[in-house]
């Protein structure tokens, strides 16, 4: 598993590695990590499905409701697929700017 920090953002990826593997390595490393905002890079699972994601949704809440921003990035599944529980966003750079505007928003206390 592979972390790359910036400031108060982590994200996450793992190469050659199923999802199950993958998500049993983030639920074990999430201690390290919990403080921050999360990206989860998906980009590496050639077939995912809506079904798939969900896998991440009991993480997902967890992190949220620590008011932390949590986005997994996968252009195989759209968010229309999936519950609005979870964020998915199409590229890194669109995970960086959904953060920053949940950020905002809870400064704001929105």
């Amino acid at each position: 598993m592979i972390f790359d920090s910036d400031g108060s953002t982590t994200i996450v990826f793992q190469e050659k590695t199923t999802l199950s593997i993958f998500l049993k390595n983030l639920n074990e490393a999430y201690p390290k990590i919990k403080a921050d905002n999360i990206i989860v890079n998906l980009f590496s699972f050639s077939k995912l499905t809506a079904d798939d994601i969900l896998e991440f949704l009991q993480l997902s809440e967890l992190h949220t409701n620590a008011k932390k921003s949590f986005v997994l990035v996968t252009d195989k599944v759209s968010y229309e697929e999936v519950p609005d529980a979870i964020c998915v966003a199409p590229t890194i750079q669109e995970a960086h700017d959904i953060i920053e505007m949940e950020e905002i928003e809870r400064d704001l206390e929105l």
